[in-house]
């Protein structure tokens, strides 16, 4: 069984985490009318007594936005304190990760958003490794990533993930690891839960988002990471066969951080990845507060 943080934040107050449960008729089990957020925690390694949470401003305003795109009102400084307050009620002693999560809680069986109850919990989970740190193979998966203007695609909204479910496991059952998804333009997007760049000539290259990717926290960390290193940084529509021939490739987002990319389809990359290496380094030493240019990035939560 996984291991789940012992409290959860449900219905305003904190309860053990096998108390907090929902009915078989909320509405948003049925039409994926929710929306997630999801940020790491680690033990401080410099003083035992405090976690350190990555970016929670970023992530509790993002929720604070997706909430809104379903016509509820979550301020983000109720997320940030709920946030803090979760994890002083755990007390984890290792690496975990936190997964907000806002969802029409009613039990009507009509799909809208209009005249049905909100709800917003928070649970957490002991995380290591997503993904393999030494790297994963890649399929262009036969899935194509939702539109926009078809999907509120600057959220995180929960039955927008039917596509990245389908994709990922059409991925694993023909042998890869994980998904690669183009857009309707037939332009590449983004994997199942993680944004994509790719690395020729020296400069790093990612979808924009007019791709129709999420605007990742890891993503926009990565980019102001390698423009202060004097990394060029251009975000572009990409081409499937551009993949093929970089020099790198690696996914980003919070639950895989920078994890490098070995193979896409039949093409392979090799074990020398300069760039990806370097920034895999920088946001290691950012997360755990040993970079005092982006001290501002990092929160604190004593025990």
């Amino acid at each position: 069984m996984d291991n789940f943080l012992p409290i959860a934040y449900f219905q305003n107050q904190f309860v053990p985490f096998k108390d907090a449960t929902i009915s078989i008729a909320t509405h948003a089990l049925h039409y994926g009318t929710g929306a997630f957020g999801g940020l790491r925690g680690i033990p401080d390694p410099a003083n035992p007594n405090q976690i350190l949470l990555f970016r929670l401003d970023r992530h509790a305003a993002r929720l604070s936005n997706s909430a809104r795109l379903l016509n509820f009102d979550l301020p983000a400084d109720k997320i940030f304190s709920t946030i803090t307050d979760f994890v002083k009620k755990n007390q984890p002693k290792t690496s975990f990760y936190i997964r907000p999560f806002v969802y029409t809680s009613g039990l009507g069986i009509a799909p809208r958003l209009h005249n049905v109850e909100k709800d917003f919990f928070v649970y957490g989970i002991e995380l290591g490794d997503y993904l393999s740190p030494d790297g994963v193979s890649c399929r262009i998966s036969s899935w194509c990533r939702q539109e926009d203007r078809s999907l509120p695609l600057r959220g995180k909204i929960s039955g927008a993930y039917i596509t990245s479910s389908l994709a990922k496991t059409e991925a694993v059952e023909s042998g890869f690891d994980e998904a690669i998804l183009l857009n309707a333009n037939g332009k590449v997007s983004e994997a199942s839960g993680m944004n994509i760049f790719m690395v020729r000539n020296g400069a790093i290259i990612t979808p924009g988002f007019e791709q129709d990717i999420l605007e990742g926290i890891t993503r926009d960390s990565i980019l102001t990471i390698a423009r202060n290193m004097g990394i060029p940084v251009i975000e572009r529509p990409v081409d499937k066969s551009e993949l093929f021939i970089a020099d790198e490739v690696f996914l980003s987002g919070t639950a895989a951080k920078i994890t490098p990319v070995k193979r896409i389809e039949t093409y392979h990359f090799g074990t020398d990845r300069p760039i990806t290496d370097r920034l895999r380094e920088q946001v290691t030493a950012i997360t755990e507060n040993r970079d005092p240019n982006y001290k501002d990035w990092v929160f604190t939560v004593p025990l």
